[in-house]
């Protein structure tokens, strides 16, 4: 057997003595001009902002594109009606023409109506499929949170804490790895057998004995995370992990990794029900099958209904048929996203970004901070960021502070409602002295509180006329003394 090590652009290159290599009678080949992988079609920048033309220039895209997934059946289709056509035209007597154009119009009954529930199936399929994709990629499992808390609680700069560190971390990637493995054909390409994920520095000799000492009918892509969780409470044993919260936090990180393993394995088990899949392909198969003999022009002059011209070349049912059959492509494309296809999961790279991250986070990350200073603007409260030359218009535009900030208010909503047991004298804002007098003073506080917004103003308005009406209402003592 022969393992080919492919090495990637901007890789350091295999060391020479992995280069040929015996090993348990598998030959290592290193091979650097093996071409690469097609990876996933994104088209993101250019639709970064709405333009003028701006979709329009991606139909002209191969790659990903609906004309390369759907090309041949087109080409099958036309190929179909146009030798129906010719057969109808040229080699046909008229007596088995009238017959064709009998079945032509009997298959057209069908074509333009609702006896074949076309969109219905194939519209709620591909939203089925559609989420179904987006659990799937949501379902991937990250190493980043777990080698942050990895990082962060797994203590010890000498080699025993370097050592554990990047243990946990290659055992979470190994998980990963062995899943995709299962369910991915790029991963499985790459991965064959255990001894190249051995080769690759996934797992190491002493654990493959291990990890197949284990008997068991089932995937065992968890046993490198049991040994995860059992390593993790020998580092706490050890005091590298300082108390049992930080246990529990890797403890649930890892099992949030477990989880999103163990879900990618279960899309793969559990399908969409094969069933409704067969009923939305033969759907669509059966529709366009009647469409190559009822959407045939027929003669104009025998006067049938909707066949007045003969322009040979049906448009609008290719139209149809590429709209319906690209549907139905789409949904094929994306029920498993674990293939080889343009659109896939990049699965062989995510393994590279994973296993690199997780190293650098735990190992040399780890206590490797830069020192700490005062940044640039210590001795500023107020400061503002620069902008550059492009950006600098942006500065112009006023902060958002809600939606309401800038509302306009009237004097009616003003009016503060109080409860019915209140007297009627205190249920609203009071006017004092003439009605032009407290009419100027009301305008004065309500622009107040369209300059405030803010409800604690209009309270302090509200009590300081309380005030007002308390000190008008006391009688003048010296007053009442000379009566």
């Amino acid at each position: 057997m022969i393992i080919q090590l492919v090495t990637r652009p901007g890789c350091p290159p295999v060391p020479r003595d992995l280069v040929w290599k015996k090993q348990s009678g598998l030959q290592i080949q290193h091979n650097t001009n093996s071409p690469s992988l097609n990876m996933t079609v994104s088209y993101s920048l250019e639709v970064a902002n709405a333009r003028f033309h701006g979709f329009s220039r991606l139909l002209f895209r191969w790659k990903g594109s609906i004309y390369k997934l759907m090309y041949k059946e087109f080409l099958v289709f036309c190929a179909v009606y146009l030798f129906f056509s010719v057969f109808y035209r040229f080699l046909l007597t008229p007596r088995q023409q009238d017959l064709f154009e009998r079945v032509a119009l009997y298959c057209d009954q069908f074509t333009n109506t609702n006896f074949i529930p076309v969109l219905f199936v194939l519209g709620f399929y591909v939203n089925q499929a559609f989420t179904r994709w987006w659990g799937q990629y949501t379902s991937f499992p990250l190493p980043d949170n777990l080698m942050m808390v990895v990082s962060g609680n797994v203590h010890g700069a000498d080699e025993r804490g370097r050592l554990l560190r990047r243990t946990l971390m290659r055992y979470a990637n190994l998980s990963s790895v062995l899943i995709l493995r299962s369910i991915s054909t790029r991963v499985r390409k790459r991965f064959p057998t255990l001894e190249h994920i051995v080769e690759a520095g996934f797992m190491t000799t002493h654990e493959l004995k291990n990890f197949e000492s284990l008997h068991s009918d089932f995937n065992k892509y968890w046993m490198p995370l049991t040994w995860f969780s059992n390593l993790a409470a020998q580092a706490r044993q050890e005091g590298r992990v300082r108390d049992d919260i930080a246990l529990r936090l890797l403890m649930d990180e890892l099992n949030n990794y477990r989880a999103k393993c163990s879900l990618l394995f279960h899309y793969d088990w559990i399908s969409i029900p094969l069933v409704y899949t067969q009923v939305v392909t033969i759907a669509v198969y059966s529709f366009f099958a009647f469409c190559v003999i009822g959407r045939q022009f027929l003669n104009p002059e025998k006067g049938y209904s909707s066949h007045r011209f003969d322009i040979y070349i049906p448009v609008f049912t290719l139209l149809q048929f590429f709209f319906y059959t690209g549907w139905l492509k789409v949904g094929e494309l994306i029920i498993n996203p674990f293939g080889e296809d343009d659109d896939d999961f990049e699965t062989n790279q995510l393994i590279d970004r994973n296993i690199q991250v997780s190293m650098l986070a735990v190992d040399d990350m780890y206590q490797n901070l830069a020192p700490i200073v005062k940044d640039k603007h210590w001795k500023n409260s107020l400061f503002s960021v620069p902008y550059t030359q492009s950006t600098a218009a942006e500065t112009l535009r006023p902060a958002f502070k809600g939606s309401t900030f800038d509302m306009r208010v009237s004097a009616e909503d003003l009016e503060i409602h109080q409860p019915t047991d209140v007297p009627v004298n205190m249920q609203y804002l009071p006017l004092r002295a003439s009605p032009a007098d407290g009419l100027d003073s009301f305008s004065q506080k309500s622009k107040g509180i369209q300059r405030s917004g803010s409800l604690p103003y209009l309270l302090d308005v509200v009590t300081q006329h309380e005030e007002d009406q308390t000190v008008e209402a006391k009688p003048d003592t010296n007053s009442m003394k000379d009566k």
